[in-house]
């Protein structure tokens, strides 16, 4: 069944980058919101006539507790009119209609595989809640590999708390690599990091999250590694 729209309220913005924002959203008329980690919301915003041409999803951010208070994790895409809008017109008090949760793209229950969290840009949204419902459940396990690319470090999103994670989420690897900037980790895009990793094809389920390209490309890498498609699961972002 498909949720109804309702009232979102912002009750907080933070800028999280140079050109990414948080913005977490009060559900005054569902408390608790319940969602899976990994699902996103519907934004219905007044900027075309059309009503789907006024639809953008974002992946949740945050992980579900009990309460209904969500994260959303925003670009500013220039020249975009949601772009536009959110980040030019919305504030802290600012409402506008949603709905949700939606979406299949949820935490699997695989703790005899390892797990390949593999994304760019705010596509590490909807990982960025599985992992920290992972650690706070203390759910069980294998080995679990976010890998992360972007331009340049300024680019990089929830850093802090990855690095953090590193320490206190057993068998958790977080692997950054920039493509426009020149640093002491990995260079280039994620194809190579995941090819590196899976040199010696462990027993895998593989997370895609991003722009088309490279969803696409790492489809097509994975499969050329000896992996089966079912072994594949993708959120399309953009």
């Amino acid at each position: 069944m498909v949720p109804q729209w309702q009232t979102g309220i912002v009750k907080r913005i933070e800028q999280e980058t140079h050109n990414t924002r948080r913005f977490w959203v009060e559900l005054p008329e569902t408390n608790p919101f319940t969602f899976k980690p990994g699902q996103f919301v519907t934004l219905d915003l007044p900027i075309h006539e059309q009503r789907n041409k006024r639809w953008r999803s974002y992946s949740i951010a945050s992980i579900p507790d009990g309460g209904n208070l969500i994260e959303l994790l925003i670009v500013y895409l220039p020249t975009g009119l949601a772009s536009e809008y959110i980040f030019n017109e919305i504030k802290v008090g600012s409402t506008f209609t949603l709905r949700g949760p939606q979406g299949v793209f949820v935490l699997p229950e695989v703790p005899e595989r390892d797990l390949y969290m593999i994304c760019t840009g705010t596509g590490i949204a909807p990982f960025r809640s599985m992992l920290e419902y992972i650690s706070k459940h203390n759910l069980p396990h294998k080995n679990i590999h976010l890998i992360f690319g972007t331009r340049t470090q300024a680019d990089i999103l929830y850093r802090d708390e990855m690095t953090a994670l590193q320490v206190t989420l057993p068998g958790f690897k977080y692997h950054v690599t920039l493509s426009r900037e020149e640093w002491d980790g990995n260079k280039g895009y994620v194809h190579d990091v995941y090819e590196r990793l899976c040199a010696d094809k462990p027993n895998a389920l593989f997370m895609l999250c991003g722009w088309r390209a490279m969803i696409d490309e790492a489809k097509r890498r994975l499969v050329a590694l000896g992996y089966d498609k079912r072994a594949i699961l993708a959120e399309l972002y953009g």
